[in-house]
C-alpha cells in the first residue's frame, strides 16, 4: 500500500469533504491558486471553483470574522490562519463570537467552522513564527482544539472537524507536513476527543501530541533497550481531552510523563497532570512533565534543537526520575 504525506492528507480530506458537501466552504492568505505557503492545498480551487475556495486580503481578523459570518448562516467553512502565531489577531471571532454563539443563542444556532493552522519550532522561523497556541485557547469553552501526529490521522480527523457542528481548531505542526505513513481506510472519519496508545509498556505511561509522539516513540524504543518498558498515549485531541485513556493507562503502569512543545507555564501537560492526579493520584508512584523553558523561541539553530523536547531529552528525564541510568553511561 502507498503511504501518504501529511500534507497530502490535509489535501484529501478538504477535496474529499468539499465534494462530499456544497455548504464547505474553504478561503484564506494564499490557499488557493498559490497552493499555501507550506504546498498543502494546491488544485483544490481548480476542482471545486472560485466561488468555494478562494484567496483572502491580509487581515487574520478578516478571515475569522467572515467564516463566523458564514458558519451562523448555513455553510461550513474552513478556514486557513497561515501561522498559529497569528491566531492572536482573530481571537475576539474565535473566542468571543464563535466559541460562544450556541451559548449565547439559547442552544438555538451551531457554528460550524474549522481554523487550520501550521504551528511548532524546529524549522528556523523565529520566536513570531514557531509558537504552538494552544495555552491560548485551551480554557475556552466551546472550542475544541485537533492535533494529529499522523498522516492517516491528520485526514480522518480534519473530515471529522468539518462535520463538527462546533467550531475546531486544527493544528498542524510544520515539521510533520513531510512525514510520509499509512493511508487508513477509504473513507475513514476519526472521533474528536478519543486518544490513541500507540505504543503499549508496563514500566511507565508517557503522553504527548503532534510532533512530541514521535520523539516519545523514538525515546520508547531507546529505552527498551535499557530494560524500560515505555507506554506511548497521542493525545490527538487537546480540548477535549480524553482523560478515560489517559487514566486506564496509568493505572497499568502507576508513572506518568507528559512531553509538550510549549511552555511549562499555561500549557496543556500541566492540565493534563492536574486531571490524573486529581483521579488517580492512589496510583501514582511518580508523575511529571517536560516542556520548554518559559522563553521566546530561538532562531539560531542549536539553540533552537536545545530548546526543544527531543528523544535524548526524554530518554534523559526518564532515567533521572526513575533513578536508573543509560546503559552505555559509566556516571
Amino acid at each position: 500500500m502507498a503511504e501518504l504525506e501529511f500534507r497530502d492528507a490535509v489535501r484529501d480530506a478538504l477535496d474529499e469533504e468539499l465534494a462530499r458537501d456544497e455548504a464547505v466552504v474553504f478561503f484564506g492568505e494564499d490557499v488557493a491558486r498559490p497552493g499555501g505557503v507550506f504546498a498543502v492545498t494546491g488544485g483544490l480551487q481548480e476542482r471545486h471553483g472560485s466561488m468555494r475556495v478562494f484567496d483572502t486580503p491580509i487581515s487574520e481578523l478578516a478571515i475569522a470574522g467572515a467564516a463566523f459570518g458564514a458558519a451562523i448562516s448555513g455553510l461550513r467553512p474552513v478556514i486557513e490562519i497561515m501561522f498559529g502565531d497569528f491566531l492572536f489577531l482573530a481571537m475576539d471571532s474565535l473566542a468571543n463570537q464563535a466559541a460562544k454563539y450556541w451559548f449565547v443563542s439559547r442552544e438555538q444556532a451551531s457554528v460550524p467552522l474549522v481554523v487550520r493552522s501550521a504551528v511548532g519550532a524546529g524549522g528556523r522561523f523565529g520566536a513570531i513564527h514557531s509558537q504552538m497556541p494552544v495555552p491560548w485557547f485551551q480554557g475556552i469553552p466551546g472550542l475544541k482544539i485537533v492535533a494529529p501526529s499522523t498522516p492517516r490521522d491528520a485526514k480522518a480527523l480534519l473530515k471529522a472537524a468539518i462535520r463538527d457542528e462546533n467550531p475546531v481548531l486544527f493544528l498542524e505542526h510544520k515539521r510533520l507536513y513531510a512525514l510520509k505513513g499509512e493511508p487508513g481506510d477509504d473513507g475513514e472519519v476519526a472521533q474528536l476527543g478519543r486518544a490513541n496508545v500507540v505504543r503499549t509498556g508496563s514500566d511507565l505511561t508517557i503522553v504527548s501530541a503532534m510532533k512530541g509522539v514521535h520523539d516519545v516513540l523514538a525515546a520508547a524504543e531507546q529505552l527498551a533497550t535499557e530494560g524500560i518498558d515505555a507506554e506511548v498515549v497521542d493525545l490527538r485531541t487537546l480540548r477535549p481531552l480524553d482523560r478515560d485513556t489517559v487514566l486506564e493507562s496509568v493505572r497499568r503502569t502507576n508513572r506518568l510523563m507528559v512531553v509538550e512543545e510549549g511552555p511549562r507555564t499555561g500549557g496543556w501537560a500541566g492540565g493534563v497532570l492536574a486531571d490524573v492526579t486529581e483521579d488517580a493520584l492512589e496510583y501514582l508512584d511518580d508523575a511529571w512533565r517536560l516542556t520548554t523553558a518559559d522563553a521566546p523561541i530561538p532562531y539560531s539553530p542549536p539553540l533552537e534543537d536545545a530548546f526543544l523536547p527531543s528523544a535524548e531529552s526524554i530518554v534523559a528525564s526518564v532515567h533521572e526520575h526513575l533513578n536508573t541510568r543509560p546503559v552505555n553511561s559509566s556516571a
